[in-house]
């Protein structure tokens, strides 16, 4: 069974910075790509960041240059290094493994919350 705790979230001023963290247990997580999702309020949750087995990573448009993703295969956990917050990065944050993505297994998700 797979579990997703995500944690780190919180209220942030904007220009401020949160650092993310999803520990994640089920899986064999080193073998897996890792992706960072958001949802909205009244929005459709969408793709943040993800990050390869190999460290390869990817960013929404939004979020580049602001934004780092990192792994730990040790820990079995993914980051989320959150700078420069804007008001528009307010929502629930989730992590999933790659594979998963579809299957509609999340975790609880983490709430930022990015004050103007």
């Amino acid at each position: 069974q797979v579990q997703l705790v995500e944690s780190g979230g919180g209220l942030v001023q904007t220009g401020g910075s949160l650092r993310l963290s999803c520990v994640v247990r089920g899986i064999v997580f080193s073998l897996d790509t890792m992706a960072w999702f958001r949802q909205a309020p009244g929005k459709q949750r969408e793709l943040v960041a993800s990050i390869t087995s190999g460290g390869s990573t990817n960013y929404a448009d939004s979020v580049k240059g602001r934004f780092t993703i990192s792994r730990d295969n040790v820990k079995d956990t993914v980051y989320l290094q959150m700078n420069k917050v804007k008001p528009e990065d307010t929502a629930v944050y989730y992590c999933i493994p790659w594979g998963l993505v579809g299957l509609g297994i999340w975790g609880q998700g983490t709430q930022v919350t990015v004050s103007s």
